[in-house]
C-alpha cells in the first residue's frame, strides 16, 4: 500500500523535474517473476526506477541503510531488503529466491555499488547466481543522464536534467541446482554486456578491467531500431 502511495507521489514529480523518457518497458513481463538489473549511478536511481516501473520492485539494498530504525522501517515497507556486501549473504539470497517464487520483481544492481560517472563498472556474480538458481528472466536496464544531475556525487540536491530509462530484451538462463564457476562467469558476463549495450557507446560503455566478469558471449541485439519510446507520462511515442 505504502509503495503505491510513494509511487503516485514521486512519478509526476520526477517526470516534471527530470523530463524523463522511457524506452522498451514492454520487455518487463506484466506478471510472473523477473530480475531487474540496472546500472547504479547514484542514490536517486532506485527512487526513479521505482517511480517509473509499473510493477512493484523488491530492491536488494546495502545492509548499512537498515541500521537506522526509522529508515529500515520505511525501506521494508517499500519492499527493500538488506544484503551484506563483499561476502555471500545466504539470508538475502533466500529472500530474493522466495520473492521470485511468489512471482515478484526483484531489483539487483550487478555492479554492487554506485558509479557516479555513469560508466559501467565490473559486474558481480549476485544477479547471475540468483537467475541460475531461480530460472527467472533477467531484464537489463540502463539509467542514462542521471549522472549529470549530481556532478559525480558532488551535489546534494540534483539539478534538472533529461533522463532516459531503457530496458533490454530479457535474458533467460537454464535453472541449475549446483553452480560451477564457469557457468556463473558466463551468465554474469552476459548480463554485464546486455546492460552495456543499452548505454551510450554500446558494448564499449563498460569501463571494467576485463579481468573479472568482462569477457563472454555477445549480448542480445539491443540496437535502437524498432525501439519503443515513452514520454513523461509513460505513453508510447
Amino acid at each position: 500500500m505504502l509503495y503505491r502511495v510513494v509511487q503516485l507521489l514521486l512519478r509526476p514529480l520526477f517526470g516534471l523535474y527530470f523530463r524523463w523518457r522511457f524506452e522498451d518497458f514492454h520487455h518487463l513481463p506484466k506478471a510472473g517473476p523477473a530480475i531487474l538489473a540496472p546500472n547504479h549511478v547514484n542514490y536517486l536511481d532506485p527512487l526513479i526506477i521505482g517511480a517509473a516501473v509499473p510493477r512493484p520492485i523488491h530492491f536488494m539494498a546495502k545492509q548499512e541503510l537498515f541500521q537506522n530504525r526509522a529508515l529500515a522501517w520505511l525501506l521494508r515497507k517499500v519492499y527493500a531488503f538488506p544484503v551484506k556486501r563483499g561476502q555471500p549473504d545466504r539470508q538475502s539470497i533466500r529472500h530474493a529466491l522466495k520473492m521470485l517464487e511468489e512471482g515478484h520483481v526483484v531489483g539487483i544492481y550487478p555492479e554492487g555499488t554506485r558509479s557516479d560517472t555513469g560508466e559501467l563498472q565490473d559486474g558481480k556474480a549476485g544477479v547471475a547466481m540468483i537467475a541460475l538458481k531461480s530460472g527467472a528472466p533477467v531484464v537489463p536496464m540502463a539509467v542514462v543522464g542521471l549522472e549529470r544531475a549530481l556532478d559525480s556525487g558532488g551535489r546534494r540536491l540534483p539539478r534538472r536534467s533529461a533522463i532516459t530509462l531503457r530496458m533490454g530484451p530479457p535474458l533467460t538462463f537454464e535453472r541449475v541446482e549446483r553452480l560451477d564457476r564457469a557457468t556463473l562467469h558466463r551468465a554474469a558476463e552476459e548480463v554485464h554486456r546486455a546492460i552495456a549495450a543499452l548505454l551510450p557507446g554500446g558494448a564499449e560503455a563498460g569501463n571494467g578491467s576485463g579481468e573479472a566478469l568482462d569477457a563472454g558471449p555477445a549480448s542480445p541485439d539491443n540496437s535502437p531500431l524498432g525501439r519503443k519510446g515513452y514520454a513523461t507520462g509513460g505513453k508510447e511515442v
